[in-house]
């Protein structure tokens, strides 16, 4: 039987209303507790995180940024932030700079998308991906990643950050979002145009798009709602045209799995580091660049050296803490198909066949951890609730007052 993997949790709850209980404090020994005597004297240490686009400010606070930052500065390393050239350029409109962060802000890919190294890959449709050129060189990795729901996925996670954002835009966009394609979903010599017209209509998502020229319909991965809506296929139930099925979505998440692979191969294990910030949790995709409803209560931080034990635990936390009802958004307008089931709560968002712990079956299956895992809280709220308290003292360090 596998050893349960350690992944140490620091709750946003707390027992008193004092520092050495508070969120900030349990990220200090979360990081202890990792170890980052691993880094080496000069080892330049990638950051990896989502910073973020335009109006999107519900990433990982800045606060926690410099917390690890200066860890690794501690143990001898050189940290720097990375994302997409995007997120990077734009950055300061959300909080982050070389400063705030305590360290540089480096672009994935380069500063146009284009240092990069092509890795064979060979799924389905997808021969080959763009890894960027930092995920690539560093010496070092600590996955920084804010915890949410997403479109394609159902769950934007670790996994996630590293398989999408460690990549260049065309491998992105066009390859891992694509894959879905690579299986027969329409047949087009039964669907007329006016049924295919007909049926991108009965999608209240905009999750089918028809090129009347081409003769040719699209799903639209991201918009689908698949078994939470099939308004499509009760459209298409007198002419048998379309199918929506799991295999779409099971693909885009061993895509997933295998590209976290080739990203974490080019690290020693002893040097990748793993960090889920679950708070703040939104609906969907911190890409959308505008905020969002939390619809999950807030969790904490979640840690390990391994990524398929952090994305269990933080699954079943979420889970664990259900949806927040009314927090919902009105566009989504199938949720909760069946109370009855067993659902994680963000297949009840995202549709049943978008289960959010495929990808971590897939990564299991990809050698890069175990679900197996054992929950080790550190200054849990009843730890502290019987520590005692300092005397409060405010505006200790200077002031103008």
């Amino acid at each position: 039987m596998c050893a349960k993997t350690k992944v140490y949790f620091g709750s946003i709850q707390q027992g008193h209303d004092a520092v050495f209980a508070s969120l900030g404090a349990k990220m200090d020994k979360i990081i202890e507790l990792l170890d980052f005597s691993t880094i080496e004297k000069g080892d330049k240490v990638a950051i990896k995180m989502h910073l973020g686009f335009q109006d999107g400010y519900q990433t990982v606070p800045v606060f926690f940024v410099r917390h690890v930052a200066k860890a690794v500065k501690d143990a001898g390393g050189w940290p720097f932030v990375t994302d997409n050239p995007t997120a990077v350029y734009n950055a300061v409109d959300r909080g982050y700079t070389a400063e705030t962060c305590g360290c540089p802000i480096i672009p994935v890919s380069g500063v146009k998308d284009g240092d990069i190294h092509a890795i064979e890959v060979g799924y389905r449709n997808v021969e080959s991906l763009d890894m960027g050129g930092v995920m690539h060189d560093a010496d070092a990795l600590i996955d920084l990643t804010h915890v949410k729901g997403h479109h394609c996925c159902c769950y934007g996670g670790a996994i996630k950050n590293i398989a999408l954002g460690g990549y260049a835009a065309t491998s992105r966009w066009h390859k891992i979002h694509g894959v879905e394609h690579s299986i027969p979903y329409w047949n087009s010599e039964k669907c007329s145009p006016e049924h295919a017209q007909a049926l991108v209509k009965a999608c209240p998502y905009n999750g089918l798009r028809y090129d009347e020229e081409k003769h040719r319909l699209t799903i639209v991965l991201p918009n689908c709602r698949n078994a939470n809506c099939l308004e499509c296929l009760e459209a298409d139930k007198d002419v048998g045209c379309l199918e929506i099925k799991p295999e779409f979505f099971a693909a885009f998440q061993e895509l997933m799995a295998i590209a976290t692979k080739q990203v974490l191969e080019t690290f020693d294990e002893n040097k990748r580091f793993f960090l889920n910030y679950a708070l703040q949790i939104t609906p969907a995709c911190d890409c959308l660049g505008m905020a969002q409803p939390i619809v999950v209560p807030e969790i904490g931080v979640l840690a390990s050296r391994d990524i398929v034990a952090v994305e269990m635990a933080t699954l079943d936390l979420i889970k664990e803490a259900g949806l927040i009802e009314r927090a919902i958004p009105p566009y989504f307008k199938h949720t909760n198909p069946d109370p009855a089931k067993v659902l994680h709560p963000f297949q009840r968002l995202w549709g049943l066949m978008k289960n959010p712990y495929m990808v971590v079956e897939f990564a299991e299956q990809q050698g890069l951890g175990t679900r197996e895992y054992k929950l080790v809280e550190v200054l849990s709220p009843e730890k502290t609730a019987k520590m005692k308290p300092p005397k409060h003292v405010y505006e200790r360090q200077p002031s103008f007052y």
